[in-house]
């Protein structure tokens, strides 16, 4: 009989709630001191994804026959303006291109291994704070999850510290209030997780187009004169 005037009493709370329209400020402000990383680590996984998306998309940019002018000046014997060229172009492969045209004349693995280490430090510029992100996208969600269990503590201890009866509302309240922190960190994490893996698929059609760009322009070098 005590359950059931418990589950009656949390049923009409709930009622009351519903019954007020609660804004999803006022809704987060129930969260805790928990909502101030979650919210920290929301701003981040913010600015990271837009600062990687511009980066990457600069990096992807492909002048219009760039290639093809390359090729030309090279076989021309312009080696000046080629290196010029991949110098006005201030993208990953430009100058992975440039590095290789500057090494001509050297024996051909020189120049692979030159264009090669320049490929690197491009990929690692690429890469930058995308270990971040997945960092968020895992932590978010595990905060949220502390945030929960800080709040069902604290509303037990209330619980416990009542004297009688104890009221349905202070327990529902209790418990909704601390779940906030784990939609919350749910929410972050989620989204920083999607942003996570269309950034690193961008990063990967780059590396794709420099890899390709490099065995080009080898061909190149090993045509015959």
């Amino acid at each position: 009989m005590i359950f059931l005037q418990i589950v009656q009493n949390s049923v009409d709370s709930v009622s009351v709630v519903e019954g007020n329209s609660v804004s999803v400020m006022d809704l987060l402000l129930q969260g805790g001191f928990m909502m101030i990383p979650i919210l920290l680590l929301s701003v981040g996984a913010i600015y990271i994804f837009v600062e990687r998306v511009l980066t990457i998309r600069k990096a992807a940019a492909s002048p219009t026959l760039f290639m093809e002018n390359i090729k030309s000046m090279v076989q021309k014997g312009d080696i000046t303006g080629a290196r010029m060229l991949c110098i006005q172009n201030q993208t990953p492969i430009a100058r992975m291109i440039e590095k290789g045209i500057a090494r001509i004349g050297s024996p051909l693995k020189n120049i692979e291994v030159s264009i090669e280490n320049v490929g690197k430090i491009e990929i690692f510029k690429l890469e930058k704070n995308l270990s971040l992100m997945a960092t968020i996208s895992g932590s978010a969600p595990m905060l949220g999850f502390l945030g929960t269990v800080i709040g069902m503590i604290q509303a037990f201890i209330a619980i416990a510290q009542e004297e009688g009866t104890v009221s349905p509302k202070l327990l529902s309240e209790g418990i909704y209030t601390a779940m906030v922190t784990t939609a919350a960190g749910l929410f972050v994490g989620i989204l920083a997780y999607l942003a996570y893996n269309y950034l690193v698929s961008r990063v990967q059609k780059v590396i794709h187009q420099m890899e390709y760009t490099s065995i080009d322009f080898i061909d190149l070098l090993q045509e015959p004169r």
